[in-house]
């Protein structure tokens, strides 16, 4: 039995959750999220939590379980409280530029590389060099911040390039002369 399938989701009292025709759409206070169950899980609802449960024991069955109940749990929280990854640009000339609704990273290229935000996605200017993504689902906000992160990934010598916020660095020595 999966240890992250068997676990039961707690739905919040400010949360809504409809399950009709394996597909589950679930309201809160930031809006909006559907999803439709794999057909290998099968899911009972009630007014304080949802368990799912597998329809067979095959290997893809098995495997499905823990994805499907941990996708429905990051919908469960996404509408109640939003996903947030914080981005930090290090280096010397490295920053962050924002207008309307299109980012513009200043990363030692010569030329300003420009991404355009998705409508579901919020970024808020902590400063120049730092950037907060935030988000209903979970898997938008991840994929976004990777995309910018990917970049400038840091590198190990000198630490510069766009990372995540708490994120530590493996440095690496550099030459030695004689």
């Amino acid at each position: 039995m999966s240890r992250i399938g068997k676990k039961a989701i707690l739905i919040p009292k400010e949360v809504s959750v409809i399950f009709e025709n394996k597909e589950f759409t679930i309201k809160g206070k930031y809006g909006t999220l559907t999803r439709i169950l794999s057909d290998n899980v099968d899911a009972i609802v009630t007014s304080e939590k949802i368990v799912l449960t597998r329809i067979n024991d095959e290997k893809k069955s098995r495997e499905s379980h823990g994805l499907n109940r941990a996708l429905i749990q990051n919908m469960v929280n996404g509408v109640n409280e939003k996903f947030a990854k914080t981005l930090i640009a290090e280096g010397v000339g490295y920053r962050f530029q924002l207008e309307k609704n299109i980012l513009s990273l200043n990363v030692g290229f010569s030329h300003p590389v420009q991404f355009e935000i998705p409508e579901d996605l919020n970024i808020k200017m902590e400063s120049n060099t730092r950037i907060q993504l935030s988000g209903i689902d979970c898997e938008k906000v991840g994929f976004f911040a990777a995309k910018i992160r990917d970049m400038k990934p840091p590198e190990p010598y000198k630490g510069k390039g766009i990372l995540y916020d708490g994120e530590k660095i493996l440095r690496k020595a550099g030459k030695t002369g004689k």
